[in-house]
């Protein structure tokens, strides 16, 4: 566990204080993006609350549909997600991705991490990664939250110059300022404690540690194999990358459900009041009429009746009675017509597919026979989609291999990073006949097999091996030895005893 640092190895320099200001002003900034960052992940998660379009609604059913969430929100978010596979980086001049690359981003569990943080980037705008060394020069990943690190950026080049990581247990905060020279590590009390000065680096009286760092009582923080405060930064650049969603030009990157939540909410009142009906208008409803309402004794302390009260006409609507006065006779209504609710929710859904670009068998789950030419042609908008979504990650996942290199002290390998292509799977989904068919066409152009390989969607260790496997079996081929020279042709028959030579040439 970290442990505060004695007085005696703290300086108190214009460093610390300047790191103590910026990473203020990141946590400020933090905080102000966390309610909507929160918001957005708990749509995805389906945890938000049932909006009302009455008080009287609200009141009489929140109890009833509490928790009740028909969630649209995690298909729009995840279905571009789930096609954006990386597959490698491409260095300048190499024809395959880079190997030690590739095995370095398996073994930290990238595949499954991407795959998450491209989740969080749709939902809330913005996902993060942050890239350390081991002491065996291995990487080291971890994808991070939007509610708990940010970047910032110089203002005039677009550079980033430092990262903060922010995250809590019970009893304290704890904060991580990653700038390109130095690692600043503080943590602070979760709640506020008395008797300590907030003016500067101070130590109260009676104590053997700092206590505040700045008005928000920061405390450096030594991490178990931190010999220094602040550590050295070994890769001198900011180790945190942010992945970041479309944005109009400007530092505020569009999320992808933003404007589908009103929707959502529209969806789920629809399904509120199709529920209400189906629990009171699905069937034929008995009334009374002409009756005088009925009324129920008021007892003495002796149980000796002393008046009367009318029943409340709640507890009637909750027993499912009418009643009537005037001339009693009996009648009934007929059941409510529940597809007037259905039909409302289903345009709804179409409405939601269309604005972005979610196809519609997504989401309404009809498929009738369609053919695979349709398939491909209803999945053109997401095909596009998640094309444009690639093209925004892109320079961040350079930047996560740059610094990947750049931990396992590959600087020359680092800074070609920047310049390379990454290598995405197909995006577009097509039936295996369709595939095989163009592929052979393409083989056919005179196409390499490696490349057909990789358009199947092989990942790069699969492409190596199926060529090894192309290599072994052209070597167990008896033709293509004798073409090669591998297997030595018989000797010419001889003119032995008993033999009938070939009639020489005239």
């Amino acid at each position: 566990m970290a442990m505060p640092l004695p007085v005696s190895e703290v300086t108190v320099s214009d460093e610390a204080r300047r790191a103590v200001a910026l990473l203020n002003r990141l946590a400020d900034e933090l905080r102000r993006r966390e309610p909507e960052t929160t918001k957005r992940l708990d749509y995805y998660k389906g945890e938000h609350k049932l909006c009302y379009a009455s008080p009287e609604f609200r009141d009489y059913f929140a109890d009833r549909f509490k928790g009740f969430s028909d969630n649209w929100t995690a298909p729009v978010a995840a279905a571009p997600a789930e096609r954006m596979n990386v597959l490698g980086i491409r260095l300048p001049g190499q024809q395959e991705t880079d190997a030690e690359l590739s095995e370095a981003w398996r073994l930290a569990d990238c595949e499954r991490g991407s795959s998450e943080a491209f989740v969080v980037m749709m939902a809330a705008a913005r996902a993060y990664c942050l890239v350390w060394g081991t002491e065996d020069d291995e990487p080291r990943v971890t994808w991070e939250r939007p509610d708990q690190a940010i970047v910032a950026y110089d203002s005039d080049t677009g550079e980033p110059i430092a990262g903060l990581k922010l995250w809590a247990d019970d009893t304290r905060e704890y904060a991580t300022l990653y700038e390109k020279l130095f690692v600043w590590k503080f943590d602070r009390p979760r709640y506020a404690r008395t008797g300590y000065s907030v003016a500067g680096l101070i130590v109260p009286q009676g104590s053997d540690v700092v206590r505040s760092a700045g008005p928000e009582g920061w405390l450096p923080r030594r991490g178990p194999n931190d010999d220094t405060w602040p550590v050295a930064n070994p890769m001198r650049r900011v180790p945190m990358v942010e992945l970041r969603n479309q944005t109009l030009l400007d530092d505020d990157p569009i999320s992808d459900i933003a404007g589908v939540m009103a929707m959502q909410d529209a969806i789920n009142l629809t399904w509120a009041y199709l529920m209400n009906a189906l629990d009171f208008a699905s069937l034929p409803q008995r009334v009374v009429m002409g009756a005088d309402i009925p009324k129920l004794p008021i007892l003495d302390e002796n149980g000796q009746k002393v008046g009367e009260r009318p029943i409340q006409l709640d507890t009637l609507i909750n027993e499912r009675i009418l009643w009537l006065t005037g001339g009693a006779t009996i009648g009934s209504w007929p059941a409510a017509d529940l597809a007037a609710y259905s039909n409302v929710i289903e345009r709804a859904i179409e409405h939601l597919a269309a604005q972005t670009r979610t196809p519609p068998h997504y989401l309404i789950g009809k498929v009738a026979n369609l053919s695979a030419e349709a398939l491909t042609a209803a999945e053109t908008g997401l095909v596009a989609k998640t094309g444009e979504r690639i093209v925004y990650c892109n320079s961040g996942i350079r930047e996560i291999n740059s610094l990947m290199a750049a931990a396992m002290g590959d600087e020359a390998k680092a800074k070609a990073c920047r310049r390379g292509v990454v290598v995405w799977a197909d995006t577009q989904f097509r039936a295996i006949g369709q595939k095989v068919d163009a592929l052979m066409k393409l083989k056919a152009m005179g196409f390499p097999t490696r490349w057909i390989a990789e358009q199947y969607g092989l990942e790069p260790p699969e492409v190596e091996r199926v060529m090894a496997m192309i290599d072994e079996q052209a070597q167990l081929d008896p033709l293509n030895q004798m073409v090669n020279g591998g297997v030595e042709l018989p000797p010419p028959p001889s003119a032995a005893a008993g033999e009938i030579p070939f009639p020489a040439e005239e």
